[in-house]
């Protein structure tokens, strides 16, 4: 019964999670969906980390964020040591000058969500916090823009080096 209880809340999450990132955006909001799973050392359990990268434009200007939210894939002994010794998203706007050319860097941030990761197991809230935002610049019709995004992250305790996750990229906003 209690396996049966666990499915059910983990599907929950799961659903959850899936209405959260289903949320509609706007005429003027263009995003993407990326996720991956984390596997830790020892007892902590398994993670799975979703992204979403959204391109806006509104008010003559052009911005570009990307909201993570994460889940553990099964409950399991829940560990409370530390997970990550970092974790760190970094947020682009990009433009190119026609559909097919190669993205330049307008503006770019990165956000420091190590101490978040670390002490919460499962997030869903769309807040500022969990929230990496390259900053705004005037937007221009003529080029075609895009949000984009990459996650760093370095397990504690697992004798690797740090992982990189390059995310998939928001659609093009042009005109």
């Amino acid at each position: 019964m209690r396996h049966l209880l666990t499915a059910v809340g983990s599907m929950g999450a799961a659903a959850a999670a899936c209405m959260l990132l289903a949320a509609p955006a706007s005429a003027t909001d263009q995003f993407s969906r990326s996720q991956f799973d984390v596997v830790f050392p020892g007892q902590k359990p398994t993670t799975t980390y979703y992204a979403q990268n959204t391109a806006s434009q509104k008010n003559g200007l052009i911005s570009g964020k990307s909201m993570l939210s994460w889940q553990i894939v099964d409950d399991q002994a829940i560990d409370l040591s530390q997970r990550f010794t970092s974790f760190k998203v970094t947020a682009r706007l990009e433009e190119r000058l026609t559909k097919t050319s190669e993205d330049h860097v307008v503006t770019t941030k990165t956000c420091d969500l190590t101490r978040l990761v670390n002490d919460n197991y499962t997030w869903f809230l769309d807040e500022p916090v969990n929230n990496c935002l390259a900053p705004s610049t005037t937007y221009d019709g003529e080029v075609w823009w895009s949000a984009d995004s990459t996650v760093v992250y370095d397990i504690e305790g697992d004798g690797k080096a740090a992982i990189t996750k390059n995310l998939q990229g928001s659609p093009l906003v042009h005109g």
